[in-house]
């Protein structure tokens, strides 16, 4: 019996995370006027999804992140957790998150402090230790779960911080920067960790200055700039990978060139370009951010 589409096709079952024509304006000192940090966003983050939400300093991540977890009151808009309002104590159930800056009370240990949010959560108490331990170990923090987090390096806070984000077993991770101030082996244990949330069935919307681990691990992305949405999309489409295959050659004279193009146009293809590397994210990131800041210019 074939099974249906939504329990096939992530993208056919009802979103994770929704946000819907979400504005949220400032008021100036004075009161007078308002400056606008996020302006008309929609995104959806279907279940099981990696999606990476990218803009410069300013373009209104932090302020998309803190909306969607209900710190802060919308101008216009909302956003949904699971179909829950994120203003709904009840949304935060399904949520781990990991800010990025987290602060956590220095005179508790790196064990104490999972305890602490277990119980806050509502983990049960049978198998709460194990599960402690566990994450401190996946994390590598096995060696300083009893030492105090007052004496943890920031690489340190960021692993215990996403041992706690995990520590209930969400359904939906939202990471802020989790990988800053870590190491590059670090960062790379935890974009593998992040895959591993993935592959457990979890939605993950990751904010991250590290392009190149954001091509790497995400399904989807989303581009912000001074607050409205630039692109949005599977990265193979934004970066023009679909369809096409690359074939690297070594000293092939410009005859043979020419034969291999006709060879692959007898058969239906076409040679599409000669040493064109792959778009890279970074790139794409650069260039559609230097264009809106061109085109702003342009219109004042």
């Amino acid at each position: 019996m074939a099974m249906a589409a939504n329990e096939t096709d992530p993208a056919q079952r009802p979103p994770a995370i929704e946000i819907r024509r979400l504005t949220k304006d400032y008021p100036l000192p004075g009161g007078r006027q308002r400056v606008r940090a996020v302006d008309d966003l929609s995104l959806r983050v279907h279940p099981g999804q990696i999606y990476g939400l990218l803009g410069p300093n300013g373009s209104g991540k932090s302020t998309t992140l803190k909306a969607l977890l209900g710190l802060l009151r919308p101008t216009l808009g909302e956003c949904l957790l699971a179909g829950v309002p994120g203003s709904d104590p009840a949304a935060h159930r399904a949520i781990g998150y990991l800010p990025e800056a987290p602060y956590f009370p220095r005179f508790l240990s790196g064990r104490e402090l999972l305890r602490f949010h277990a119980k806050l959560a509502g983990v049960p108490r049978a198998g709460r230790e194990e599960r402690i331990a566990a994450l401190l170990g996946r994390v590598g923090l096995a060696h300083a779960a009893d030492r105090r987090v007052g004496s943890y390096s920031k690489g340190m806070l960021q692993r215990v911080g996403l041992a706690q984000a995990l520590v209930a077993d969400p359904s939906i991770l939202i990471l802020d920067e989790p990988t800053a101030g870590v190491d590059p082996g670090g960062a790379a244990d935890i974009a593998e960790l992040i895959l591993e949330q993935k592959a457990r069935g979890r939605t993950v919307l990751l904010c991250s200055h590290l392009l190149t681990q954001i091509e790497e691990i995400c399904d989807r992305v989303a581009i912000l700039h001074r607050g409205r949405l630039l692109a949005e999309g599977a990265l193979d489409d934004l970066l023009g990978r679909c369809g096409r295959q690359s074939l690297v050659v070594e000293h092939l004279p410009s005859e043979e060139l020419a034969a291999f193009e006709d060879w692959l146009a007898e058969r239906g293809g076409r040679l599409h370009a000669v040493e064109r590397p792959a778009a890279r994210l970074d790139r794409y990131f650069l260039e559609t951010v230097e264009r809106a800041e061109r085109e702003g210019e342009a219109s004042r």
